[in-house]
């Protein structure tokens, strides 16, 4: 099977690079400085209507493919990691409503994701269930026909700034990972957000707690049955795992285009450290392990876009999420190495990008738990 890009992605490639240089990039290091939500470049990014690119076109998205997505994704991440999960929380936030979600959920509140109205977050993890899904301690209790939430999540992506909240929370606390159910929660309701992390990497990109305190959800905006939640979310996750993939991807090529520019330009010896064959040799790997990540992440995307078996989908994300996210951290670290001191500043981007490929290897599931993912598929 062939995974080269079609005209169109390829097309839709190009236009994007120059956007992300000329509307993304240049906000970059401001917004990780000051730690502030990348309201310009989210702005920018409604503007040219990514936020409808993953919405089915019945509900006033784009309904592009997978495939298309990562390249969304990748691009942005060049410029702006920050900016690019920003993009694709709201279609994690939103992908449990878009397969097991009423029509009226549906039709509530995706148009007015794809118009980049609103935002979503997802609500998994929390202080002492974060692999271990089951362990999750948040409850909902039924009350006529609403359900009494209670209980706190952490690690949240986009706290405080998403006007939804896809929650997983225990229905029946006696059933194990079989008693989590999904709920999709406005912010209005009562949601609180006491706390944001400072973080080391994706400093633009607000990290916090949400602590529901009895908050009422109507039985209406329960996604999917009761006792559904943990197939829910790991759902969800195999099909969005390979897109924090192709953002590790686009971190990695940033760093690759950053340092091979530096290399021609900076001086020793007498010449450009270009003509230096053990750098030369360094940039090549990175190049080489970037190309490699790519193409993992491009077969795992085309996989969801061919409707492939989960498992096999679950082994291919997961490969893919783990082997680009290793790869970035990787690759920046050389990209660090090769920019010497200034390359530990904070006057070059290569420091940031290296701060935020970290992230890539722990969000959406460890590395290590991919690689139990990857195992198990091979050993059944």
């Amino acid at each position: 099977m062939s995974f080269d890009l079609t005209d169109e992605q390829r097309s839709f490639r190009d236009v994007l690079r120059s956007f992300v240089d000329q509307r993304v990039a240049p906000n970059a290091a401001r917004y990780d400085r000051e730690q502030i939500f990348p309201q310009d470049s989210f702005d920018a990014c409604v503007e040219m209507e990514l936020s409808a690119l993953g919405v089915p076109e019945a509900y006033g998205g784009a309904g592009a493919d997978m495939v298309t997505q990562a390249i969304m994704a990748e691009e942005l991440a060049r410029g702006c990691a920050s900016t690019s999960v920003t993009m694709l929380i709201t279609k994690l936030g939103m992908l449990p409503v878009m397969n097991f979600g009423s029509e009226e959920l549906k039709r509530e509140y995706l148009p007015r994701v794809a118009s980049g109205d609103i935002q979503a977050s997802y609500c998994l993890s929390e202080a002492d269930a974060g692999s271990d899904v089951a362990a999750m301690r948040c409850r909902a209790e039924r009350d006529g026909d609403d359900y009494v939430l209670n209980g706190s999540k952490y690690w949240i992506t986009n706290s405080g700034v998403s006007e939804t909240y896809t929650v997983f929370a225990k229905t029946d606390p006696s059933a194990g990972g079989r008693g989590i159910s999904c709920f999709l929660v406005e912010k209005g309701w009562g949601v609180q957000f006491p706390k944001h992390e400072d973080k080391m990497g994706l400093r633009a990109s607000p990290t916090g707690e949400v602590v529901f305190d009895n908050v009422r959800v109507p039985a209406t905006h329960r996604i999917g049955e009761e006792g559904d939640g943990f197939k829910i979310a790991m759902h969800t996750l195999d099909r969005s795992r390979p897109t924090i993939g192709a953002q590790a991807v686009g971190i990695s090529q940033g760093a690759v285009d950053y340092a091979g520019q530096y290399m021609m330009g900076r001086k020793a010896f007498g010449a450009p450290i270009a003509e230096l064959q053990g750098l030369r040799f360094m940039l090549a790997d990175m190049a080489i392990r970037t190309e490699a990540a790519r193409a993992l992440v491009y077969r795992a995307c085309a996989t969801i876009d061919g409707d492939d078996p989960d498992e096999t989908l679950g082994y291919l994300g997961a490969a893919a999420k783990s082997f680009a996210s290793d790869t970035a951290m990787s690759v920046t670290t050389d990209a660090v190495q090769l920019l010497g001191g200034y390359g530990f500043t904070k006057d070059f981007p290569v420091e940031r990008f290296m701060r935020d490929a970290k992230i890539t290897q722990i969000y959406e599931g460890t590395n290590q738990v991919q690689r139990v993912v990857v195992a198990k598929h091979l050993l059944k």
